[in-house]
């Protein structure tokens, strides 16, 4: 059966990165994203090695019976939690749906990664890597992004629980955590990253790049966390 990456949030951005360097690669890669138009096109640009699942990585049903179907094409070797979405506005402007949204990406890590690891249990196979990529807001706490940033350690706090609860196992866990990147993530928020900000940004393919070469290195180690920044 091929060895299967699944990748959430690959309809645009890194995630889109990912996915074009995963199939270059030659991976059979999996694609989880709720952009339907998005999504749509990928269908018709990706036809060997690919296939994607349509909706929102928070929705539990979804995802565990995209992972149930996923399972049955191969072997899950690879799961990268890309998913998410920003809020950046002051403190006393947040409201529950900006909340809501910032959270998204932490519930989706969470389901996704449950259900791909209780597959593994079921298959008794527990060669897996799980990459949960971040942001550099879980690192520090930052102007303007106090949801998002409560999101983000909310994260970090989960990817660092899995390492200690799979230490000494084959199941791997990877925490990534990048900074600006140029894509349209921040579209919503110019009065907080202008276009011209936004352009000093890190280049996605780069990023993208740099992952794929540390998930994938050939030496008998695992990079455990990725912190990558511009220089």
């Amino acid at each position: 059966m091929n060895d299967i990456i699944i990748i959430t949030g690959g309809a645009s951005g890194l995630g889109f990165e990912l996915v074009k360097q995963a199939l270059e690669k030659g991976l059979t890669v999996c694609n989880i994203d709720k952009d339907t138009e998005k999504m749509s096109k990928l269908d018709n640009d990706f036809k060997e090695n690919y296939k994607g699942f349509c909706g929102d990585v928070s929705d539990e049903k979804f995802i565990t019976d995209t992972i149930n179907e996923i399972k049955n094409r191969g072997n899950i070797k690879v799961l990268i939690n890309n998913a998410g979405e920003p809020s950046f506005k002051i403190p006393t402007e947040y409201t529950k749906e900006d909340i809501d949204k910032c959270f998204k990406g932490l519930q989706g890590m969470i389901i996704a990664s449950t259900q791909v690891l209780k597959v593994k249990d079921e298959k008794d196979e527990k060669d897996v890597k799980i990459v949960n990529i971040m942001s550099s807001a879980a690192l520090r706490g930052n102007k303007q992004e106090s949801v998002y940033c409560a999101t983000k350690w909310g994260e970090r706090g989960y990817t660092e629980s899995l390492k200690v609860a799979y230490k000494g196992t084959s199941v791997k866990i990877v925490g990534v955590y990048p900074g600006g990147i140029n894509t349209n993530f921040y579209k919503d928020s110019r009065d907080y990253v202008s276009e011209e900000k936004q352009n000093t940004f890190m280049n996605p393919t780069e990023v993208a790049n740099t992952i794929m070469e540390n998930i994938f290195s050939t030496n008998n180690l695992t990079v455990a966390d990725i912190i990558i920044e511009r220089n």
